[in-house]
């Protein structure tokens, strides 16, 4: 198993979700989720698990859980 750290940076409260790889390699997020209680950071998780075809319990956040710039670990098979 392979671990690969991405770099995110999310924009809650969106009109839509959506994940998008940038020019620098880092990834930006929208999340329809607002940022209270945890719900943000649960849609970026479902979201980053559905773009590397992983399930949820692959993907942890490193850093940044009350930031909108995060770390986050994939787990690939």
């Amino acid at each position: 198993m392979t671990t690969i750290v991405i770099q995110v940076k999310v924009k809650p409260g969106s009109r839509d979700s959506s994940l998008q790889l940038l020019s620098d390699g880092a990834f930006a997020a929208t999340l329809k989720a607002p940022p209270v209680d945890g719900k943000a950071n649960a849609e970026l998780i479902a979201l980053v698990a559905k773009h590397f075809k992983v399930p949820k319990s692959a993907v942890s956040l490193r850093s940044g859980a009350a930031a909108r710039l995060k770390r986050v670990a994939v787990m690939l098979s």
